[in-house]
C-alpha cells in the first residue's frame, strides 16, 4: 500500500468481476432514530436514493437489521426494478430488539430467516454481495460460512463478504468461499485493522470502512480543519478523500437522510489532496507496527 498516493482509481471490481465506483451510498440512515422504525421524512428518503443513483452511485450498502428491514424496502421503493450496472449489497447476522440495541445470532437458521426476507424486501432472485453481519461467538463460525456457501452454491447470494473481522477469521472464511468484501470500522483516526485493509489490498478484497470519522479526536479534528479550509472542503469531505487515496481497493458508502449532505458526500470524488496533505492526515493515528 503507498502511503503517498495523489492518484485515485475511481473504480473497483467486485468480485474480480463486477465493476463499481469507489464513491457509494451507506443506506443505514434512511430509517428512524436509533436506526429503528421508518425514517423521519419518507419522501426525503426516497429522493435520496434516486439522487445517488443520478449522481453515479452504483454500489448502495444496506442490512436487514437497518430498521429492522426499513431500509431494504425503501430501496425497492425508490429504485426497482434496478438499473443494470446498480450492486446492492445487503448484510445478515443481526437481531434487534429495540433502538441502537444490535444482538449478534448467525446462527444458520437466523441466516436463513435474514436471507429470504431480504429477498423479498428487495425483489431479487438473489444477492449480489451479501455480507455476514458479525461472526457470533455463541455458534461454531464453520456453522455459518457453511449456510453462505451452500446459499452460493443454491444461486441465492452470488458474493460472500464479512464484517468486523481480522485476518485470522478472513482466512478461515476462505476455507468455505471466496470472500470478495471486508466491512470493519476504519477512519483516518482510527486505523486498528490496517493490518486487514493491507491483507485485502494484497488479495484483491473490497476493504469497506464504516464509521469514516470516528469523532472526539481534537489533534485530528484541526489537522482536518486546516486541510478542508485549504480545499474549499469539510472535515468530512477530507476524511473521505484521504481514505480513497489511502488505498484502491477501499470503497466508501458515507450515508445520509439529506439530499444536500448526498451531493456534499459526492463532491468528495473531485478532491485531491497532495503529497502534504496525506503526511499530515497520515501522522494522525499511524498504525502501530
Amino acid at each position: 500500500m503507498s502511503d503517498i498516493n495523489t492518484s485515485t482509481n475511481k473504480t473497483f471490481k467486485i468480485g474480480g468481476e463486477i465493476t463499481i465506483n469507489r464513491l457509494g451510498y451507506g443506506a443505514m440512515r434512511i430509517t428512524g432514530k436509533g436506526i429503528w422504525g421508518p425514517p423521519a421524512n419518507h419522501d426525503e428518503s426516497i429522493r435520496v436514493l434516486k439522487k445517488a443513483v443520478e449522481l453515479g452511485v452504483n454500489f448502495i450498502d444496506t442490512a436487514d437489521s437497518y430498521g429492522p428491514n426499513v431500509s431494504e424496502e425503501l430501496i425497492a421503493e425508490a429504485l426497482h426494478p434496478y438499473a443494470s450496472d446498480l450492486l446492492i449489497a445487503t448484510k445478515g447476522g443481526l437481531l434487534r430488539t429495540g433502538p441502537d440495541q444490535w444482538p449478534v445470532d448467525a446462527s444458520p437458521e437466523h441466516l436463513k430467516e435474514a436471507l429470504e426476507g431480504s429477498l423479498k424486501r428487495l425483489k431479487v432472485d438473489h444477492i449480489d454481495l451479501y455480507q455476514l453481519h458479525r461472526i457470533d461467538p455463541k455458534v461454531p463460525a464453520e456453522k455459518s460460512f457453511e449456510f453462505l456457501k451452500n446459499a452460493q452454491q443454491e444461486g441465492k447470494i452470488k458474493h460472500i463478504g464479512l464484517s468486523e473481522v481480522d485476518v485470522d477469521a478472513i482466512k478461515h472464511a476462505q476455507e468455505y468461499f471466496d470472500v470478495v468484501s471486508v466491512q470493519n470500522m476504519y477512519s483516518v483516526d482510527n486505523r486498528k485493522w490496517e493490518g486487514v485493509l493491507e491483507y485485502c489490498e494484497e488479495n484483491n478484497i473490497a476493504f469497506i470502512p464504516w464509521y469514516p470519522l470516528s469523532g472526539g479526536n481534537v489533534t485530528a479534528e484541526e489537522k482536518l480543519k486546516a486541510i478542508a479550509d485549504k480545499h474549499g472542503a469539510t472535515i468530512h469531505q477530507i476524511a473521505l478523500a484521504w481514505l480513497l487515496q489511502h488505498s484502491p481497493n477501499i470503497l466508501l458508502i458515507p450515508g445520509t437522510s439529506s439530499v444536500a449532505h448526498l451531493e456534499e458526500n459526492m463532491k468528495t470524488a473531485d478532491i485531491k489532496l497532495d503529497e502534504a496533505d496525506i503526511e499530515e492526515l497520515d501522522g494522525i493515528n499511524p498504525p502501530v507496527g
